[in-house]
C-alpha cells in the first residue's frame, strides 16, 4: 500500500511528522469508530453525571491525541501525543471525583508520568546513537550498534514507557485500578484504543530497532507470557464485572506481547506472528469496546457492579444477553468467533518455532524446547482461564438468580434498560464478533494483508486453515480447561453459601503492598539518608581542612573574645555602664558585659552561617535557584 507523509516544522525543533500507511488507516479507523460507539453509548450513560461537557471535551482531546500517536512518523511526535494523551485520559478516571476514582487517578497518572519520564530518557540516548528517530531510519541507523550493552539498556528505557501504557507486568497495576472507577464508555476506551497506543510503541521498537533480535524476542515473549498468565489469574480471582474485564485486559495485552516476541525470534519466517499479533490487536478493540458498554448498561441500571448485587440481571434481556455472549465468545477463542482466528495464528507461531528449534533452523537464548512447549501449554491454559472466568462472569448476569427474589423480580420486569441508540452502539460493535470469525479469509485476512508492512512481515507462506482438526482441537484443550476451572475452582473454591468471594490475598496487591511503600516510605527515607550523609562528609571535611592545611591565622592583636568591631563597640557601651553605676545607678548597678554578649552574639551567627553556607543542602538551594532564573528569562525572554 502507498505511504503518504506529512512534516510541520519549527516545533520542537523536530517538526512533527506524520505517516499515513496500511497499519496507521486501519487503527485511525478502529479508533473512530470505537470513539463513535462509546460517544453515541456515553449520551445515555452520562445524562445522570455531573461535569458532563468536562467528559465530552477530553474525550475530543483524548482522540486527538491517541490519533497522533497511530500516524506519528517520529519518536518524538509519538511521545509528544502519547503524553497529551495521558494526561487528557486522567480525567476519565477521575471523572466521578468519588475517593476511589481519584486514588485510582494518583495511580493512573504515577505511572503514566513514570514511563513519560524513563521514556524520554531512552528517546534521548537512542537519538545521541543514531542521530535520528524517524521510525522508517531507524532500522538502518542502529546496525553499527546492534548486539551492544547501550542499544539494550535504552530499548529497555522505550519499553519501559510504552509497556507502562499497554498494561504490561509489572506496570499493569493501573488497569485494575482504572477501569472500575471511571466511566464504562471511557474504560472501553482504555483498555480497547490506549492500550493499543502503547502497544505501536513496543511494535516500533521490537520491529525497527530489534527486529530479528533473538534476545530481545525472548525477553518480550517472557513479558508476554507473565502478562498473559498473571491477568488471567487475576481476571478469575475478580468477583467485579468491571475489574474482571480489566484483568482480562492485562491477559489480553500479554497474548499480544507473545505474538510480538514471537516476531523477532522467528526472524524471517514471521508471517504467522505478524497476522496473530494484528489480528488480536484488532479483536481485542472491538471485543472491549462491546463487553465494557455491556458493563456500563449493568452500572447504568443498578449502579453495582459487584457480580452478588447484579446476579440475574441479564436473565429475561434476549438482546443484551446477545450482545454479552459475542464478547465472551469472542475473548474466549471459541470457533467461529474472532478470537479464536487470532489465538490460532499465536499459537502456529509458537508451534512452528518450536518444530523449527528441534530441527534447529532457529538460534535461540535461554530457551530450549522443553521450554517452548511449557509455554505452548501456558498459552493453552491462560484460554482455558479466559473461558472460564467469561462463563462466571455470564453465568452470574444471565443465567443465575439474584439471592433476593424482590430483586430478580425487578430485574425481570426492566424492559426500558437502554434506549435505542445504546442499543444501536452495542449491537454494531458485538457484530464484528461472528462476521471475522465465521468469514477469516474474507474479513480477517483481509484486516492482516494491511499491518504486514509496518511490522515487516516475511514473504507470505501457506494461508493457514483455521478449522482444521489440529487447529479445532487446540482450541478445545483450552474449552476442556475451562470447563473444568469453572466446575472446580469457581464453583467450589470462589463461592460460599451460594455468594461469590474474593479469595485473592491482599498481601499480592503489588501496588499496596510494593509500589506505594517503594515510592512514599522506601525511597523517600533513603534520599534523606544519603543527602544527610553527603552533607556531614562536607561539613567534616571543610571543618578538617581549616584545622590543617587551611588553619585560621591569628590577629596581630587579637581580642580574648569577639572581634575589634565587638571589643570597641562593646567596650563604649560598658563604660558608659560603668559611669551610670557611679552616678545615677549607684543603688542598682548593672553589669558591665555588654562587649561579652556582642562577642557571644557574634560567636553564634558566624558559626550558624558558615554551617549553612559550606552546607550541601545550601549550595543545592542555590543551584536550583539559579536554574530556575534561567528558566525564566528563558520563557520570559
Amino acid at each position: 500500500m502507498n505511504t503518504y507523509d506529512l512534516t510541520i516544522m519549527n516545533i520542537c525543533d523536530f517538526g512533527l511528522c506524520f505517516r499515513m500507511d496500511g497499519f496507521r488507516i486501519l487503527y485511525v479507523c478502529i479508533a473512530t469508530f470505537m470513539w463513535l460507539m462509546s460517544m453515541s453509548f456515553s449520551r445515555e450513560y452520562m445524562a445522570h453525571y455531573s461535569n458532563k461537557l468536562r467528559y465530552y471535551i477530553f474525550s475530543i482531546l483524548t482522540y486527538v491525541a491517541t490519533v497522533g500517536v497511530f500516524v506519528s512518523a517520529d519518536l518524538i511526535t509519538t511521545f509528544l501525543f502519547f503524553e497529551i494523551m495521558s494526561f487528557t485520559s486522567y480525567v476519565w478516571v477521575v471523572q466521578d471525583e468519588r475517593k476511589e476514582s481519584l486514588k485510582a487517578g494518583e495511580t493512573y497518572l504515577a505511572i503514566a508520568v513514570m514511563g513519560g519520564l524513563v521514556m524520554l530518557m531512552g528517546l534521548m540516548m537512542l537519538y545521541n546513537l543514531t542521530g535520528t528517530l524517524r521510525i522508517d531510519a531507524l532500522n538502518s541507523a542502529i546496525q553499527p550498534y546492534l548486539g551492544t550493552k547501550e542499544l539494550y539498556v535504552t530499548g529497555c528505557l522505550i519499553l519501559f514507557g510504552f509497556g507502562a501504557k499497554a498494561g504490561a507486568f509489572p506496570l499493569h497495576i493501573w488497569l485494575p485500578k482504572a477501569h472500575p472507577v471511571a466511566p464504562a464508555p471511557a474504560s472501553a476506551l482504555l483498555s480497547g484504543v490506549l492500550t493499543k497506543a502503547g502497544i505501536f510503541g513496543v511494535l516500533v521498537i521490537s520491529c525497527e530497532i530489534f527486529a530479528k533480535d533473538v534476545k530481545w524476542g525472548t525477553l518480550i515473549l517472557g513479558i508476554g507470557v507473565i502478562t498473559m498468565f498473571l491477568g488471567a489469574v487475576l481476571a478469575l480471582f475478580s468477583v467485579d464485572l468491571k475489574r474482571t474485564l480489566a484483568c482480562s485486559s492485562v491477559s489480553q495485552i500479554g497474548f499480544i506481547l507473545v505474538g510480538i516476541g514471537m516476531q523477532d525470534l522467528l526472524a524471517n519466517e514471521n508471517m504467522l506472528a505478524v497476522r496473530g499479533t494484528l489480528l488480536h490487536m484488532v479483536n481485542h478493540s472491538m471485543i472491549k469496546l462491546c463487553l465494557f458498554m455491556a458493563a456500563g448498561v449493568v452500572y447504568m441500571n443498578l449502579h453495582a457492579l459487584d457480580l452478588n448485587e447484579i446476579r440475574g440481571f441479564g436473565r429475561k434481556k434476549p438482546l443484551f444477553k446477545g450482545i454479552f455472549l459475542m464478547g465472551a465468545l469472542g475473548i474466549g477463542g471459541i470457533p467461529l468467533f474472532n478470537g479464536y482466528i487470532s489465538k490460532t495464528l499465536l499459537h502456529e507461531a509458537i508451534v512452528e518455532y518450536t518444530h523449527a528449534m528441534s530441527e534447529g533452523h532457529v538460534s535461540a537464548y535461554m530457551i530450549n524446547v522443553a521450554g517452548m512447549k511449557t509455554i505452548e501449554w501456558i498459552f493453552i491454559i491462560s484460554g482455558g482461564l479466559t473461558v472460564c472466568y467469561m462463563t462466571k462472569l455470564f453465568v452470574a448476569v444471565f443465567i443465575e438468580k439474584n439471592a433476593s427474589d424482590k430483586k430478580q423480580k425487578e430485574f425481570d420486569d426492566k424492559k426500558d434498560y437502554m434506549n435505542p441508540l445504546s442499543a444501536v452502539a452495542l449491537t454494531l460493535s458485538a457484530v464484528y464478533m461472528p462476521v471475522s470469525g465465521m468469514l477469516p479469509t474474507i474479513v480477517s485476512d483481509g484486516i492482516a494483508d494491511l499491518g504486514e508492512g509496518f511490522m515487516h512481515a516475511a514473504e507470505a507462506g501457506a494461508r493457514v486453515h483455521y478449522f482444521s482438526g489440529t487447529n479445532l482441537i487446540g482450541a478445545m484443550y483450552s474449552i476442556v480447561i475451562g470447563a473444568l476451572l469453572y466446575l472446580t475452582v469457581v464453583r467450589k473454591l470462589l463461592m460460599k453459601d451460594g455468594e461469590y468471594v474474593d479469595r485473592w490475598p491482599k498481601f499480592l496487591d503489588l501496588e499496596n503492598s510494593f509500589y506505594r511503600p517503594l515510592l512514599l516510605i522506601v525511597l523517600p527515607n533513603i534520599s534523606v539518608f544519603v543527602c544527610r550523609f553527603l552533607d556531614r562528609i562536607m561539613d567534616y571535611t571543610i571543618l578538617l581542612l581549616r584545622k590543617t592545611i587551611y588553619k585560621d591565622a591569628k590577629l596581630p592583636i587579637e581580642p580574648t573574645e569577639g572581634d575589634e568591631l565587638t571589643h570597641y563597640f562593646g567596650g563604649i557601651a560598658d563604660d558608659i555602664i560603668r559611669g551610670l553605676n557611679e552616678n545615677v545607678l549607684s543603688y542598682h548597678p548593672m553589669e558591665p558585659e555588654v562587649e561579652h554578649k556582642l562577642a557571644i552574639f557574634r560567636k553564634y551567627y558566624k558559626e550558624n552561617t558558615s554551617i549553612i553556607g559550606r552546607s550541601m543542602s545550601f549550595g543545592l538551594f542555590l543551584a536550583c535557584t539559579g536554574l530556575l532564573l534561567v528558566l525564566a528569562y528563558m520563557l520570559l525572554f
